[in-house]
């Protein structure tokens, strides 16, 4: 039994804090010279793609309730969303 559920998006954002730090300390070794704008790309560019790879887990996650329900002989409707009356 899984501890909690996976969500990709917060992944996706701790990569990218990852990423944003690893060019900062590079700069900071003197390893390669990063200007300071450098960073903006990077954050919005991850920004964006865990927005994505959350909403598709999200979407993935209520997909997956929805068959549950509808596959349930307890009386309920398919609907989890709550669009349609309760019994």
């Amino acid at each position: 039994m899984l501890r909690h559920e996976f969500h990709p998006g917060r992944l996706v954002t701790g990569s990218t804090g990852l990423a944003v730090a690893a060019l900062y300390a590079g700069d900071a070794a003197g390893a390669w010279h990063a200007p300071w704008y450098a960073v903006f790309p990077v954050l919005v560019l991850g920004l964006l793609l865990a927005g994505a790879a959350g909403y598709a887990g999200y979407r993935a996650r209520r997909r997956r309730a929805d068959q549950a329900a509808s596959t349930e002989n307890s009386g309920a409707p398919a609907s989890t969303r709550g669009s349609q009356p309760i019994r």
